[in-house]
């Protein structure tokens, strides 16, 4: 069941849910009643809430406990382990592309298992984390109870809740609710609104901490200036008020009523309905002030008058013309006309379609232009795993990261051209993805195919969009690939797009694009296929942006430079290779340093390829970093970017980038170019140096197309 006539004022954020029982439950199932996609994390037994009962009679297995069923409409599942590195793994990649991550666990749960808020917040800067605990957590202020484990019944007591409930001072009494914990899920979800306010506003996320006790004891805010203002300690006042009267619980002939006189001019309309209009002249009644002074007296009289009538009699005649309502059970509640009327009893789809609906309670907060979705059935323990991960919480040969990782390595080495996909959500607004897995798929029809991954925040958008357009981006285009694999919010703020065909978003100074209906949807396993048909397109001029190996390349600086190597004279071919942040450099006589560089016999890219294997470091070549003639002695040198994993030899040594040897470099040349090495790592930007030993040209691979000079290399 989907909602996409209706998807809700909270559609397009996505929250992972790591909470159980009550508090955080609920506070997620407030943003999923109202649109928000929530993939609760769950462990191999699930969340403990779906054994606690109560189980209906047409669920022999006690497979749907109400408790669950709940808490948990709308929501997806994924069963993962986050206690192994493929669990941590993949939870990882989904908060790539969350917005919001809500756990209850205690303190410290996260920060052992490496994945607590500054970890994540690495990886996601936009990520808003909601925190629910007993006393709340210790970057807010350490509780002398921070290690404590905590219930709604603890919350309640300690919070002051249960101090100033029941019928005296010697039988304080639970509130029947878990309103420790609903409470302090409510408050979790405004925190999580206001955060997520701010990220959009900033690009930051941000930690929020709630404590059980801390929300209750809010609750309690008269007790707290009370004691303040007058030094009273209040207590259980039974179904009274400590400041006014009669307000409370009064008898019926078949029940209890709700009466609640605060202004006089109720005082007297009570008197009129009780037929007894003297009392509202009788200076012990006549004021507030008066009324409470003599509270025992006025709640006497209110009482002997009700509990002659019964609950019926009494909504009839003060039903409307003073704060009145009789005390439901819940059986008077499902027959109540108003939770008819405002819908606030609501059906949850069974699993079973032969089976009938289960009955929660509505979420009752009513927005006038986005109205609640219908509630979606509650997940089963992992049944979204494919969904979201597709293959790789499978137990395969490639079941671990390392495997995964060679996998993503090995996909890296096919050269590919980079791609923007935009469209126009359902608002009207433009939305858009990098991709560099394009392909040509038809002439007749004419059809093409882009992959976007599932976890991919626009990855609803784009499934359910009629029409798309994929730009083909230039070799002036670095930036905008970035902006837009980015977690940027505002990546249409810049003026480099107009609306083409289709109203479709299409971006300035593309060598080309293409105008696509949705023609189908594929599942493959982590992504979706896009398969588009054609309806128009349109070629410009200019040189594609090239990626391989996770860089960007220039096809035509790269083809530029490496024609240079069939330049007649001797060629030097080498690399400036790194790991770990660290430079590999060769030890030379006299305490001297250079470059590695491939043997005399073979001085080919592949010879320095196959030097650098032998020795062991597990060589990745990328792209030629500098390519220039020696003045003197004729020589072209050529050297690639690339980096090393293996442990250097006798003969080589690592040296971080803050400790290179810079004055024991043999050849100038050499030296200048790890200085340009050491600053662009820092930018995390690259490019190509054409020139001599001396002095030449570095050619960035970015938007724009500057250039600057620089002595040596």
């Amino acid at each position: 069941m989907t909602n996409k006539d209706n998807p809700g004022i909270l559609n397009g954020i996505r929250v992972l849910d790591l909470t159980r029982m009550l508090s955080g439950p609920y506070c997620t199932m407030m943003l999923a009643d109202h649109g928000a996609e929530v993939i609760k994390i769950e462990s191999e037994t699930g969340d403990s809430s779906r054994a606690n009962g109560p189980f209906r009679d047409d669920d022999p297995k006690q497979e749907w406990a109400g408790y669950f069923v709940s808490l948990n409409r709308s929501k997806k599942s994924i069963k993962l382990d986050l206690k192994t590195e493929i669990g941590k793994e993949n939870f990882k990649e989904l908060v790539k592309q969350a917005d919001v991550i809500v756990e209850n666990f205690r303190p410290n749960v996260m920060e052992r298992l490496g994945l607590q808020y500054e970890e994540l917040a690495k990886i996601n800067p936009r990520l808003v984390y909601g925190a629910i605990r007993g006393f709340g957590d210790p970057r807010s202020g350490e509780s002398p109870y921070v290690k404590w484990p905590s219930y709604d019944v603890v919350a309640q007591a300690m919070g002051g809740i249960i101090g100033i409930t029941g019928a005296n001072a010697s039988a304080p009494t639970k509130v029947g609710p878990g309103v420790g914990d609903i409470f302090t899920g409510l408050m979790m979800s405004f925190g999580i609104i206001a955060a997520l306010r701010h990220a959009e506003a900033t690009g930051y996320g941000q930690f929020i901490d709630i404590g059980m006790y801390d929300a209750v004891l809010s609750l309690c805010e008269r007790a707290v200036y009370q004691h303040d203002f007058d030094g009273t300690i209040p207590g259980p006042e039974g179904n009274g008020h400590p400041l006014l009267a009669p307000f409370g619980i009064f008898p019926a002939h078949d029940g209890q009523v709700a009466i609640g006189i605060v202004d006089d001019v109720f005082w007297n309309e009570l008197t009129k309905c009780m037929g007894d209009e003297a009392l509202a002249e009788d200076k012990r009644f006549s004021t507030r002030s008066a009324r409470k002074e003599n509270s025992q007296t006025v709640n006497a009289l209110v009482s002997s008058w009700t509990k002659q009538k019964t609950k019926n009699e009494l909504l009839n005649i003060l039903g409307g013309k003073l704060p009145f309502g009789p005390v439901n059970t819940i059986k008077d509640i499902f027959n109540d006309k108003h939770v008819n009327v405002r819908k606030m009893i609501v059906s949850v789809p069974h699993h079973d379609s032969t089976k009938r609906d289960w009955k929660v309670a509505a979420n009752p907060i009513k927005f006038s232009l986005n109205p609640a979705p219908k509630a979606i059935t509650p997940p089963k323990i992992g049944e979204h795993n494919e969904k979201y991960l597709g293959n790789s919480n499978k137990s395969n040969e490639y079941g671990n990261s390392d495997k995964i990782r060679s996998l993503r390595d090995a996909f890296g080495n096919f050269a590919t051209g980079v791609t923007i996909i935009t469209t126009t959500d359902t608002d009207g607004l433009p939305r858009g993805f990098t991709a560099n897995s394009f392909t040509s798929v038809s002439l007749d029809p004419p059809l093409l195919l882009v992959c976007i991954a599932k976890t991919a925040y626009s990855a609803p958008i784009f499934s359910d969009a009629k029409h798309f357009a994929i730009n083909i981006l230039s070799e002036r285009q670095k930036d905008l690939s970035g902006l837009f694999a980015s977690q940027e919010v505002n990546k249409f703020e810049q003026p480099n797009w107009y609306h083409g065909s289709k109203k479709l978003p299409i971006l300035k100074g593309n060598i080309a694009h293409f105008i696509c209906e949705n023609d189908r949807l594929v599942d493959a396993g982590d992504h979706l296929i896009l398969i588009g048909r054609v309806l128009d397109h349109e070629v410009s001029e200019g040189t594609p942006l090239g990626y391989f190996k996770g860089n960007y390349f220039s096809v035509s600086h790269e083809q530029t430079l490496i024609e240079a190597a069939n330049i007649t004279g001797n060629i030097m071919i080498g690399g400036v290779l790194s790991k770990d942040n660290k430079i590999l450099l060769k030890k030379e006589k006299n305490n001297k340093f250079s470059i590695p560089k491939a043997p005399k016999t073979n001085m080919s890219k592949h010879g320095l390829f196959q030097h650098l294997a032998d020795i062991k470091l597990n060589p990745q070549l990328n792209f030629i970093y500098a390519i220039y003639r020696d003045t003197e002695t004729s020589n072209h040198h050529i050297f690639y970017n690339g980096i090393v994993k293996g442990n250097a030899p006798d003969d080589f040594e690592f040296f971080g980038l803050d400790k290179i040897p810079f004055d024991d470099i043999l050849l100038p040349a050499e030296k200048s170019m790890l200085e340009r090495y050491a600053r662009e790592f820092k930018h995390g930007t690259f490019g190509f140096y054409e020139g001599n030993e001396q002095a030449g040209i570095v050619r960035e691979i970015s938007s724009t197309p500057s250039k600057y000079e620089i002595k040596g290399l």
